[in-house]
């Protein structure tokens, strides 16, 4: 599988990335063999750039996803992680952590500190969980309420942390881009993670800041190209932004999938293509809780897309005159 630098620094991602919220329970449990058969299958498929975060599962990703990759050799793979949310052992009774999205005991609370403190602590709790020595590259996590800090100590703390040689890249990871936009265009980012805002159905990440990073030489990681699910399956009940979709929007996605499938595309497969054409954008991210939906969505990286299939999405008024198109082989480039 294709690997792309991360801005200007030494780390290098597969452009397809393991996102492991889902083994840390995201919503339903996944047991310690799944989230391992997971994994396995990840490495099979030539993946080698994972994702994590503490608030997943309160800790459990990391642990788990540590646990997988023990055994593989480290200079083969870059693992993420984030900081912006501690966690701080509860004292009282514990019930789930379902209201939270993740089906764990509560064992813990996520407390947010952006402070050059509560960031180095926040690392180094990672790296126990995970068994790591280093990670590859920290985001600051959803800083949307916490603008001032994220700029004013939590960055220049993971400035000092990129210098110390404890973390290979910097950056940020949110669901908007005007934050976003401002790391690239105001800060020494390496790269940044747009997660559902670079997809068939959003393309709001190409108003400026999918711009800005190419200009700056800052790396794009874009998350949620299936928009909460939408995009994987459209039908009524399915989920927009983690919402119930609406019917104008799911006419759009049920349009999408029928173009796709007159040239004999799977819409999963465009979905998860479409963002690599741009020039900034280095990988996409999807998360999965199974083996079986990571080799899925390891075929639908490969699946060759004709060139007549993004003019036919852009004639429609899909896609944007502007917006880059990955270049097909030569043998599918079609009429």
């Amino acid at each position: 599988m294709r690997t792309t630098r991360l801005g200007r620094t030494d780390v290098r991602i597969s452009e397809l990335a393991f996102g492991a919220a889902a083994i840390g329970n995201l919503f339903t449990p996944v047991t310690d063999e799944e989230a391992l058969a997971a994994v396995d299958a990840a490495w099979d498929c030539g993946i080698r750039y994972f994702d994590t975060a503490p608030h997943y599962g309160l800790g459990l990703s990391e642990r788990r996803l540590g646990s997988a990759l023990r055994s593989r050799p480290r200079a083969e793979y870059a693992v993420s992680t984030k900081v912006g949310r501690l966690l701080l052992p509860k004292d009282g009774p514990v019930g789930s952590d379902l209201a939270d999205g993740f089906d764990v005991p509560a064992t813990h609370e996520r407390v947010w500190d952006f402070s050059a403190d509560g960031v180095r602590r926040s690392i180094e709790e990672s790296l126990d969980r995970l068994g790591l020595d280093r990670i590859d590259v920290v985001y600051l996590h959803d800083p949307d309420h916490h603008e001032k800090e994220a700029f004013g100590t939590a960055y220049p703390e993971l400035e000092r942390l990129r210098s110390e040689g404890m973390v290979g890249a910097i950056g940020a990871g949110m669901n908007q881009t005007r934050m976003l936009d401002r790391f690239v265009r105001e800060t020494d980012v390496d790269v940044v993670l747009l997660a559902g805002r670079y997809s068939l159905l959003d393309q709001t990440g190409l108003d400026s800041l999918l711009p800005a990073a190419a200009r700056r030489g800052v790396s794009v990681v874009v998350g949620g190209v299936f928009n909460s699910g939408l995009l994987a399956d459209p039908r009524p009940g399915a989920t927009f932004e983690y919402a119930p979709v609406s019917p104008e929007l799911l006419e759009r996605a049920l349009r999408l999938k029928e173009l796709c499938e007159d040239d004999g595309v799977p819409l999963r497969a465009a979905a998860l293509q479409f963002p690599l054409g741009h020039p900034a954008v280095a990988g996409v991210l999807v998360g999965a809780r199974s083996a079986v939906e990571v080799r899925d969505a390891a075929a639908m990286a490969a699946v060759d897309i004709p060139a007549r299939l993004w003019r036919r999405l852009r004639a429609e008024g899909h896609l944007p005159d502007d917006a880059p198109l990955l270049a097909p082989a030569q043998t599918s480039e079609g009429v």
